[in-house]
């Protein structure tokens, strides 16, 4: 007994030992992906550590969870502290389009989109404006804003709200209300792909030039998409609908982003918009095509 007891402390600087470590050049590469903060590239460091040296994957896996942690820690406790305007980010664009269908004019556009992201809750501002004059006369004023509360219960899953005005009485109204509450689910959630549907009930009161007024119970989807393709190129689509009994409205934004230099960058942009039962004489489809500069802040 007392021989093993002597012993006990070589077996345990032997297995101490034993313990495995991180080569080096995988150390080194992991060190490197961590210190630029990118996940994609400690992802891919893991991935082929693991085939490369597999005594020490399990190492190199807790390593990379841990900064992890570390680093998702860090975030949280910064959204916490921060002010409620240190967590507002923006864009505003400002360009011109060409228009199909109801009206066919160029003129100019202008949009903001306000975004605040918080660990539980989350809003979303956009209010846009286009306009064209010709000869005097004034051919196309389309007015918008739209307003988006969404309380997040989980990673994925939240509530929204949603609130949207709407002028445009070349479409055949003078106004529209929209009122929608809902769930909402993130479907993709990485660092270049995002995918958020949200679907619930909705309630539409509409002013339409005839002087008709509708009010009427409908129902709510909408999809919003972005892909990040490169460091300066990326592409989203946005697709709403309200459908009811009455007159339903399907709406669709295409768009391709390209960075210019520091905040600015190029848009091009496709909308559509279509009215189910538009006043008589209008068309069911109106289509704006749309170059801006954007710069965000």
């Amino acid at each position: 007994m007392r021989a093993l007891l002597l012993a006990l402390p070589l077996l345990l600087a032997n297995t101490a030992a034993e313990d495995p470590k991180i080569p080096p050049t995988i150390k080194s590469m992991l060190d490197a992906a961590m210190e630029s903060g990118s996940e994609g590239d400690v992802a891919v460091i893991v991935k082929y550590a693991k085939t490369a040296d597999p005594a020490s994957a399990d190492l190199v896996v807790k390593t990379a969870t841990d900064w992890r942690n570390d680093r998702l820690a860090k975030a949280n406790r910064r959204i916490r502290e921060a002010d409620f305007f240190d967590l507002v980010k923006g864009r505003a664009e400002l360009g011109g389009y060409m228009s199909t269908g109801n009206t066919e004019n160029i003129g100019l556009t202008a949009a903001i989109e306000l975004r605040r992201e918080a660990l539980e809750w989350r809003h979303k501002l956009r209010l846009q404006a286009d306009y064209q004059e010709s000869l005097g006369l004034t051919t196309r004023e389309r007015y918008l804003a739209a307003y988006e509360p969404n309380w997040k219960f989980d990673d994925r899953a939240y509530m929204y709200g949603a609130a949207q005005y709407e002028s445009d009485r070349f479409s055949g109204f003078h106004d529209r209300v929209s009122l929608s509450a809902g769930a909402g689910y993130s479907a993709i959630k990485s660092p270049d792909v995002k995918l958020d549907l949200e679907l619930g009930p909705a309630f539409r009161h509409t002013r339409f030039i005839d002087s008709t007024i509708e009010s009427n119970v409908a129902a709510r989807g909408s999809m919003d998409f972005g892909w990040k393709l490169s460091p300066g190129i990326s592409v989203t689509q946005n697709a709403s609908a309200y459908l009811q009994d009455a007159n339903s409205t399907v709406s669709s934004r295409s768009a391709l982003l390209a960075r210019l230099f520091g905040p600015f960058s190029a848009q091009f942009s496709y909308t559509l918009q279509y009215e189910s039962m538009p006043p008589i004489g209008r068309q069911t489809t109106d289509t704006t095509s749309r170059a801006a500069l954007v710069v965000d802040f």
